[in-house]
C-alpha cells in the first residue's frame, strides 16, 4: 500500500526516510509486538474459561462453539473494510481505536449478571475490532522499515501473536482458579487499555509510512493498477487463502477445544491444561521466528530457497496434518504431546507466506484491499473450526471419540490444501503474469 523510490522518499510525502535500523523503529515494533500479545490473549480467553462457562451456563459444546464462532461473525468484515480506511486514515490511529474497542468488549462480562447473550454480543464486538489488527500493525511497522529489511519485524509480529497464547495461557488459568472466569475477560481488558495508554503517548509513524487522503494517490503512478478480479483468481491467491484457512482452522480449534480435549479425553486439571496451551504457543513462536530468520537470511543473501515460492509452505502443511493425524490416533502420551509442540504449529507459517505471496502479486495501490481480502478468506476458518468440531462431539458416542473424529477432519483440509498449494502457489510466475514488477516499492516483504 506504501511506495518507496530508489532513494528511499514516499511519493508525495517530502521528506528523506530515516534510517530503520534506529532505536525508535525497533520501539515501535515491541510496542506492537506488545499488541498481538494482547491481542491474541483476547482470543485466548474463551477457550481457557470454557469448561467453566460451559458448566455455569449448562452450555452443550455446540452452543459453546456458537460463542466462539460469534468472534468472527464481523472479523473477515472489519479486516476488508479497514483494509480500504488505510488510505485515508493514519495507522496510528486506528491502531489506537482497536485496541480501545477490544478493551470495551472485555469488561462488561465482569458483571455477575452477563449472560450468555452479553458473551455473544461482547465476541461479536471484539471479533470486529480485532479482524483487522495483524495486517494493519504490519502496514504500521513497514512505515519504519526498507522493503529488504522487513522480514525480521514482520516475523516478530507473528511471534507476538504466538506468545500472546504462551503468555496468557498460563496467567488467565491462574486468575480463574484463584478470581473465576469473570476476571480472565476483565484482566484481557484492562491489558487492552493500558497498551492503549502507551500507544497514545508513544505511537508514531514512520518516515516511510505512505501518505494518506488525496496524497495517496500519488502512489497509484508508480506501479499501474490490474484488475482486481485478475489478482483474487489467480492460482497464487486462491491456494493460499485456501492454505490460510487450513492454518486459521488448526489455530482456532486448539484455542477453543484444546483445554477442554486435555481436560475431557486426558484428564488433566486446568493448570496443566494452561500450560500445555501456553507451551504449544511458544512452539508457535519458535517456529515462526526461525521461518522469519532464514527468510532475511536469504533475502540478505539474494538467494531463494531449492523449492519455488509457495511449495515450500504447502509442504509443511502436509507435515502439519500428519502431525495432527498422530496426535489424533496414537494412545501413547509421550508422542501424542510432542505433536503440539511444533509439528502442528507448522501450518502457520503458511498465514505468514501467504501475506508475502499475495503482496508479490499485486500492486502497491490494491495491496492493501487484497490483503484484507486474504484475511477475509483464511478468518473463516476461525468462524467454521469452532462450530464443526463441537458439532462432531456432540454427535459422537463419547467426547474422546469426538474429538479423534474432529482432528482427523482437520488433518484431512491440511492434507487437501497443502498439496494445492505446493503444485499451484507461484507468486513469481503470477506476478510476471500480471505485470507487477519485483521492484515494486513497498508493502509486505517477499519471503521465498
Amino acid at each position: 500500500m506504501s511506495t518507496e523510490t530508489s532513494d528511499t522518499r514516499v511519493p508525495g510525502a517530502g521528506r528523506a526516510a530515516e534510517p530503520s535500523s534506529g532505536r525508535q523503529a525497533w520501539a515501535t515494533t515491541w510496542l506492537l509486538l506488545a499488541f498481538m500479545l494482547v491481542n491474541f490473549a483476547d482470543k485466548a480467553v474463551l477457550g481457557l474459561a470454557g469448561p467453566e462457562i460451559m458448566k455455569e451456563f449448562g452450555l452443550s459444546r455446540g452452543e459453546f462453539g456458537t460463542a466462539q464462532a460469534a468472534f468472527f461473525s464481523l472479523f473477515s468484515l472489519s479486516a476488508v473494510g479497514v483494509s480500504f480506511l488505510t488510505r485515508k486514515v493514519r495507522t496510528s490511529v486506528l491502531l489506537l481505536a482497536m485496541a480501545l474497542l477490544w478493551s470495551v468488549a472485555q469488561l462488561p462480562m465482569l458483571w455477575a449478571t452477563a449472560g450468555f447473550g452479553t458473551l455473544i454480543a461482547t465476541r461479536v464486538l471484539l471479533g470486529f475490532a480485532e479482524g483487522p489488527a495483524a495486517p494493519v500493525a504490519a502496514h504500521h511497522v513497514f512505515g519504519w522499515f526498507e522493503q529488504r529489511e522487513r522480514t525480521l519485524p514482520t516475523a516478530v509480529l507473528m511471534v507476538g501473536a504466538a506468545a500472546g497464547v504462551a503468555v496468557a495461557a498460563p496467567a488467565l488459568g491462574a486468575v480463574i482458579s484463584h478470581f473465576g472466569w469473570r476476571w480472565a475477560f476483565g484482566a484481557a481488558g484492562l491489558a487492552g487499555l493500558l497498551w492503549a495508554a502507551l500507544w497514545a503517548v508513544k505511537g508514531k509513524e514512520g518516515p516511510l509510512a505512505p501518505p494518506v487522503g488525496s496524497r495517496a494517490r500519488t502512489e497509484d503512478a508508480v506501479c499501474p493498477e490490474v484488475p482486481l478480479r485478475s489478482v483474487l483468481l489467480s492460482p497464487t491467491f486462491v491456494t493460499a487463502a485456501l492454505g490460510s484457512f487450513a492454518a486459521y482452522w488448526v489455530m482456532s480449534a486448539k484455542l477453543t477445544w484444546l483445554p477442554d480435549y486435555l481436560h475431557t479425553a486426558l484428564g488433566w486439571d486446568l493448570r496443566q491444561a494452561g500450560a500445555a496451551v501456553g507451551g504449544g504457543a511458544v512452539a508457535n513462536g519458535v517456529v515462526l521466528l526461525a521461518h522469519g530468520l532464514l527468510a532475511r537470511r536469504a533475502a540478505l543473501r539474494g538467494t531463494g530457497g531449492r523449492l519455488p515460492a509457495g511449495a515450500g509452505a504447502g509442504l509443511l502443511l502436509l507435515a502439519s496434518a500428519a502431525a495432527v493425524a498422530l496426535f489424533a490416533t496414537s494412545g501413547i502420551l509421550w508422542i501424542k504431546i510432542p505433536m503440539m509442540f511444533g509439528p502442528m504449529a507448522l501450518a502457520l507459517v503458511m498465514i505468514t507466506v501467504a501475506q508475502t505471496s499475495v503482496a508479490r502479486i499485486t500492486p502497491p495501490s490494491q495491496r492493501g484491499v487484497a490483503l484484507g481480502a486474504l484475511v477475509a478468506v483464511f478468518a473463516l476458518g476461525g468462524i467454521v473450526s469452532p462450530l464443526v468440531l463441537g458439532g462432531i462431539v456432540d454427535s459422537a458416542s463419547t467426547a474422546t471419540a469426538g474429538y479423534r473424529n474432529g482432528w482427523l477432519v482437520t488433518a484431512a483440509l491440511l492434507l487437501i490444501t497443502g498439496l494445492l498449494a505446493a503444485l499451484f502457489m507461484r507468486p513469481e510466475k503470477d506476478a510476471k503474469r500480471l505485470g507487477v514488477p519485483e521492484s515494486q516499492a513497498t508493502g509486505v516483504p517477499v519471503s521465498h
